[in-house]
């Protein structure tokens, strides 16, 4: 049985990986950080199937006796502080969760076992104010914003500790991906609630900042299949896990509140207090070299997704 350990276990990515693991037949650890309460909402139809240990991204020595202890196969860094508004308001802190944070689970390896093959969630924020469109694996990195900066130090840590230390790391550079368990504070998730929020009575009005904004929207659950791919593969690589297709924050919209039965335009204000000091207003990836490697291909269409999360957001609001 191979073991894996998943930092961010709790959050969207992780508990999707730590069901994709289990399935798989894995013994999962789980990392968590200290704390006075115990969030596991995510993983209460998993908890009793993995293990919770405690560290930190911030206490090195903590990750080395973790790995030391439960001797994982394959370690996801999932962890990070990543939501790109809150990276603006807490920069310093975004860069030691996700910027150095990445190089202290690397040098717990190189010292514990470079036997380890290691994953690292990169992001398409990298690309930022884009250089060339669709974005790929070779395009030049122009991040916008503190968390865009942080993930692409610890891209670019993850290829320099395999380069130099001969460790099976790869990064997956993942397009905006969602889901009925996305927090409420992200975008996609805050159209979807407040659509469903709307049709039951329960608001009056969704606030947006720059609806011409486009992303490239996939499902969660198939792009931790992609995470695990890369691990499975003869050679490490980096790879760009994304749709191939573009939506616009007013597409989003549109689609949340179609599936509830409602004009948007109705309900909809445009706020300037919501758009960000610096805009990325095109993300779109290139996901042949995925396809062609790992033989990964997304599952669930854009339309799907949305009408999950409204599905979702309007039984947990008594819908």
């Amino acid at each position: 049985m191979k073991t894996a350990l998943v930092t961010g276990v709790t959050g969207q990515d992780g508990s999707y990986l730590a069901e994709l693991l289990l399935d798989e037949g894995y013994r999962v650890v789980g990392m968590v950080r200290r704390s006075s309460t115990e969030k596991f909402e995510r993983l209460e139809h998993v908890r009793d199937r993995i293990e919770i240990r405690q560290a930190d991204l911030l206490d090195e020595l903590s990750l080395i006796h973790l790995i030391r202890d439960t001797k994982p196969d394959e370690i996801y860094n999932l962890a990070a502080q990543s939501f790109v508004p809150t990276s603006w308001e807490q920069p310093v802190l975004t860069a030691e969760f996700t910027a150095i944070g990445v190089m202290k689970i690397l040098e717990a390896i190189r010292l514990t076992d470079k036997h380890i093959r290691f994953y690292q969630a990169s992001s398409s924020e990298m690309f930022g104010k884009v250089q060339e469109v669709p974005q790929r694996e070779t395009t030049p990195f122009y991040p916008r914003s503190p968390y865009g900066c942080s993930k692409a130090f610890g891209h670019y840590a993850t290829v320099n500790y395999r380069e130099s230390y001969d460790i099976f790391a790869c990064s997956g550079i993942c397009f905006n991906h969602e889901s009925p368990r996305r927090g409420l504070e992200f975008v996609t998730r805050k159209v979807t609630d407040a659509a469903a929020r709307i049709k039951l009575g329960l608001a009056k009005e969704l606030r947006v900042g720059n609806m011409d904004a486009k992303r490239d929207w996939g499902f969660a659950g198939d792009y931790v299949r992609a995470m695990w791919l890369m691990l499975q593969q003869p050679e490490p690589d980096d790879y760009v896990i994304a749709t191939g297709e573009v939506h616009s924050v007013k597409e989003l919209v549109e689609a949340a509140f179609s599936a509830v039965g409602l004009d948007w335009e109705k309900y909809v204000v445009v706020d300037p207090r919501f758009v960000r000091p610096a805009e990325v207003d095109l993300l779109i990836g290139d996901n042949s070299k995925a396809r062609d490697k790992l033989g990964w291909e997304p599952e669930i269409t854009f339309q799907r997704l949305i009408e999950m999360m409204v599905e979702h957001d309007l039984k947990r609001l008594g819908g």
